[in-house]
Order: C-alpha cells, then structure tokens, then sequence
C-alpha cells in the first residue's frame, strides 16, 4: 500500500476563476499548493491556458500536471441538456471539436503534459446501439491526436456507470487506443445520479490514472441535479475514496474541482482539510 500525502494536492484552474497567469498564481499559493490541472481551452467561464502561464507559475514553484480539454456548446443547465450538448456526441459540432482537440493537444505537447482529461459526453451503455460505434470511433480518433502529442487521454467519470465505462475502456483497447485512462471525479457519480462513487472507484481503480477531488448530494428528484457541496460535507467517503487508491499505490495527483460557491478558495481550503485527514486516518 503506498501512503497516500498532501503533496499529490492540486487545483483546477478554472475552479479559482483567475483572470490571468498572475491571477492564478497568486491563488494557488494561497491554498498553499503546487500543482495545477489547467484548463488548455475555454471551460466554465474560464478562457483556457493563457500565453506564458507556465512560465509564471514556474517562478512561484507551481506545476502544470494536466489538462483539460473542452467541447463546443455544452449545456450545463440540467441533465438533460448536457446529454445532448455535452462531449463530442453532437454532429453538428464533431468537425470543430477535431480541430479544438488538435490545438489542445499541441499546448499540452508545448506544456509537456503526460495527460489531458476529457469529457466525452454521454456514450451509450448498450454497444448495440447505432450511435455506440459512431462514438467510439470518436473518441478513439481524439486517442489517436493526444498520442501523437505524447499525451493520454483521461475520460473523466459521471455520465456512464461503471460497467459501461469499463467496457467502453475494453472497446478502446480493441481499436488500439491503448492510451485511454479515466480521470475519476466520485462527485459526478452522484451528481448525475449514476453510480456509487466508492462501488465505482473498486472496480476502476486499476484504470485511474489522476482524480479529480469533489463532493456532492444526491438528488431527490430523478432528472435533476444533485447539489455539489464543500469536500467533506458530502456523501463520498473520502476515507474509502483514500484507501481504495492507497492500496492500489496510487501515484497521481487529487486535484480539486470546485464549480459551485462565492468562496472557491476559502471552501477549497476546507476540502484541503478534510482530504488531510482522509490521507492520515488511512496512513495510520
């Protein structure tokens, strides 16, 4: 089992809506971190990797781990509209998703980022469904353009269960994407009402490569939203989320994502606290 410690910590660019390289700097230390997972193109009111950022973070000791690739049009505003809008799944936007895709990758080869994560949208669980193939191919294209730049491709969880992630995984091998890896995100499960983040995480754990650290509460109305909350004021068990990953050894990073709240460094320092603890209750 290997110990699982705080400096495997980071943060999400665009969770600290930073307004620029300085910006973001100046906020990551103030979480006292120094790893960042960085939005490569825009993302949830954040416009992507600005011109010398790394540069800048180098110079207050902070490092670019990851990326994060974004689709054209997502619709965040329920469930439902991200099933449509969300990842690569719509045709109208497939071409100049390609071509976003190929300018993500080259930053990240610029970068010399080892992964970039991704969400691929809603894939259906069914391989006999007409839309299974067309989608696979998709995202094993996506595959091929982030390998080429040296980089994995991380598929984050949420809009899939398990199983039909751990299938479509099987698919990726078959079609000689062997670079494809899961960014595992427990919240998401919750949020889009699709699995157990803990049940989950068991049987992805050998597919993790780096997680995304975020908690939330199920929803009591099918369709809608679950409520995101502060890490450690949730349903994940973090410390199960930490040991499952201990006892894989573990060496990726826990980046924070926090996408909800007026206070993103103050709650961040609070879900820093709880991890902490999570990472000693398991090491001792």
């Amino acid at each position: 089992m290997k110990k699982q410690t705080a400096d495997q910590i980071g943060v999400c660019s665009w969770s600290l809506q930073a307004t620029g390289p300085e910006d973001l700097a100046e906020k990551v230390n103030a979480l006292g971190l120094k790893l960042v997972q960085l939005g490569l193109t825009p993302h949830r009111g954040d416009e992507g990797a600005w011109d010398g950022v790394q540069d800048v973070l180098a110079a207050s000791g902070i490092k670019i781990v990851t990326g994060m690739y974004s689709t054209i049009g997502e619709d965040y505003t329920s469930p439902e509209t991200i099933r449509r809008t969300g990842g690569i799944v719509p045709d109208e936007h497939w071409d100049a998703n390609v071509e976003l895709a190929r300018i993500t990758a080259a930053k990240g080869k610029e970068l010399g980022l080892p992964y970039i994560m991704a969400h691929a949208g809603f894939l259906p669980h069914d391989p006999n469904d007409p839309d299974y193939d067309k989608l696979a191919g998709r995202v094993a294209t996506i595959a091929e353009i982030f390998s080429e730049a040296g980089a994995g491709l991380m598929m984050e969880t949420g809009q899939e269960s398990a199983d039909a992630l751990l299938q479509f995984l099987d698919e990726m091998k078959k079609r000689g994407a062997d670079n494809v890896g899961v960014n595992f995100d427990p919240a998401n499960m919750i949020l889009y009402d699709m699995d157990d983040p803990i049940e989950a995480l068991t049987k992805l754990v050998s597919h993790v490569r780096h997680v995304h650290v975020k908690d939330a509460k199920r929803t009591k109305v099918k369709g809608e939203w679950g409520e995101e909350v502060v890490v450690g004021t949730g349903e994940v068990d973090w410390d199960a989320f930490v040991r499952i990953l201990a006892e894989a050894d573990f060496e990726g990073t826990y980046i924070f994502e926090r996408e909800a709240g007026d206070d993103r460094i103050g709650d961040i320092q609070k879900g820093i606290a709880a991890l902490t603890q999570a990472m000693n209750n398991v090491a001792q």
